[in-house]
């Protein structure tokens, strides 16, 4: 009882000041209030079983919003920044090659996913017309340009793909190195993660966990993950790490002396590490920013357990690996099985499904 109480005495007042508000709007805006309440129930009426806004109604309801205070026009639908960003695109769309008569549109775009599927193993394609033409695109150098600058692509005078190209020729014998931290939620401290990630297979070593990442700890982990590779017989040449001073010259002559060159990774350019910085980000979206961690044992244990589903378990969309784990057999194709197993791993934190025995 007391609590409707509360509500009907903040509620009378607030009712109060929102009809004296609304007896001092013109009776324009208030007009243009109705008309858009009707057509914005029109579009959600139409639609089944989402509602499909086109062209016209985003118009309509955009010019109709003009006319109404500012506090109600983050209300609608559409607003009229709405509109002019779908009219920016839509317009760039029509601006074609006059000479290629009617489908023109559909085929810059699909010209234009051509050249952004191509990569940069293919600096040409973006700049050649011959090139899109055998691949079935008739399209104009104008309309090429238009293309990139949609898409935000320099010319090839200023875009510069050395890098990425030798990570990708050589992506068989790279590594990289990185480290993250976790904050436990009992002892309030904070633990250091060190890994290395294989820029081909995209497979993943845990180095270790520590509260205090001191350069001779660094040094001892890099010792015994050469110690590893050389008895499993992995030809690595190159390491790239950051310019983190954990990472001291003994840990760069542990690789050196085994053969591995290290590349430093040149400051505030976290890009020429990306496939260990993308590691980190989906270990922390999938694992340590959805649990709470206890202390440095604790999440030994998770990180240990997410390494290995992120080994074996976990399918991956890029480089190629076509939904496979790192540790997957490429040329193995399974079979449909009967029936499907789940196992949960980290408290029911992930699921992994496996074909039943």
């Amino acid at each position: 009882m007391g609590d409707v109480l509360v509500r009907l005495i903040y509620r009378s007042p607030a009712a109060l000041l929102s009809w004296l508000a609304l007896s001092a709007r013109s009776s324009a805006s208030k007009n243009a209030e109705v008309l858009i309440l009707r057509h914005e129930v029109a579009v959600l009426r139409r639609g089944n079983p989402k509602p499909r806004i086109d062209w016209a109604d985003r118009a309509v309801l955009a010019a109709l919003a003009r006319i109404l205070p500012k506090a109600l026009r983050a209300h609608r639908i559409v607003t009229p920044g709405t509109l002019l960003r779908s009219l920016a695109p839509a317009h760039g769309h029509q601006e074609v090659d006059p000479a290629q008569g009617p489908g023109t549109p559909a085929t810059g775009r699909r010209a234009g996913r051509a050249d952004r599927q191509a990569g940069p193993g293919q600096p040409r394609l973006g700049r050649d017309p011959g090139e899109l033409r055998r691949l079935g695109h008739r399209i104009g150098a104008g309309t090429i340009r238009r293309i990139l600058r949609s898409h935000r692509i320099p010319p090839p005078a200023v875009r510069d793909d050395r890098w990425r190209t030798l990570l990708r020729a050589h992506a068989a014998t790279i590594l990289a190195v990185d480290f993250f931290h976790i904050d436990c939620a009992v002892s309030l401290a904070r633990l250091y993660v060190a890994f290395v990630i294989e820029h081909d297979t995209r497979h993943v070593h845990l180095l270790g966990v520590t509260r205090f990442p001191i350069a001779a700890w660094a040094t001892q982990l890099a010792r015994e993950l050469t110690a590893d590779l050389a008895e499993a017989g992995r030809g690595f040449t190159h390491l790239i790490r950051d310019r983190d001073s954990k990472f001291t010259a003994a840990f760069d002559a542990v690789f050196t002396t085994c053969g591995i060159e290290v590349v430093t990774s040149a400051p505030q350019a976290p890009r020429m590490n990306a496939i260990a910085e993308r590691f980190v980000r989906t270990a922390r979206a999938e694992c340590t920013d959805r649990m709470l961690i206890a202390g440095e044992r604790h999440s030994h244990v998770v990180m240990a357990e997410y390494i290995k589903h992120y080994n074996s378990g976990r399918s991956h969309q890029g480089h190629g690996l076509d939904l496979r784990a790192p540790d997957d057999a490429p040329n193995v194709i399974a079979h449909p099985p009967h029936q499907i197993r789940r196992r949960q791993l980290l408290g029911g934190l992930i699921n992994e499904y496996r074909p039943a025995a």
